[in-house]
């Protein structure tokens, strides 16, 4: 399944006949229309790899990790606002829904690639430093996922400092 498409436009409510209370109670953000709630895939990949320094059996966990687009991360879990969250995708801000596609995109080529290098087991040494430099990577791009979540502007190349604080005072609104 790709990014994009979670069910048939004519099944989704257009995002501004969607109730903002019912948005924010699903962990949705109502100007974008996006779930934070996506990025726990991502979470558990990065945790995955901090740990394979000092445990290598992460790595199998890892290698039986997948990528999942948005749709097909909601679609395979039992989240009870499940529908709302992907109607609220298909009517999301295409901007920032194009944003985070492209994050997304991005930390899978960096999960893809950081999985293809661990089948050829390294040494402990460069396999441990090649899962930290991943992380370290991941983390920087999850946070940027974030803020596009929250509807910051992110256009360009925006140091990370304070992104996650920024994404913070976004939700609350201050």
């Amino acid at each position: 399944m790709n990014g994009h498409a979670c069910q048939s436009a004519a099944d989704c409510e257009p995002a501004r006949q969607i109730d903002r209370a019912r948005l924010r109670e699903a962990n949705i953000n109502p100007a974008t229309g996006l779930a934070t709630d996506y990025l726990n895939h991502f979470n558990e990949a990065i945790m995955m790899l901090e740990l394979i320094p000092v445990m290598p059996d992460c790595i199998a966990d890892l290698l039986g990790w997948r990528v999942m687009s948005y749709c097909e991360h909601f679609l395979s879990t039992h989240q009870k606002h499940r529908e709302l969250v992907l109607a609220a995708y298909e009517a999301a801000d295409p901007q920032a829904r194009h944003s985070l596609d492209e994050l997304t995109a991005s930390m899978d080529q960096i999960l893809t690639a950081t999985r293809d290098a661990l089948r050829l087991h390294f040494s402990p040494a460069v396999t441990g430093a090649l899962a930290q430099e991943a992380a370290g990577q991941l983390k920087a791009l999850v946070a940027r996922a974030g803020a596009v979540i929250n509807g910051l502007d992110v256009t360009g190349d925006l140091p990370m400092t304070g992104v996650a604080q920024a994404a913070v005072d976004a939700l609350l609104g201050r």
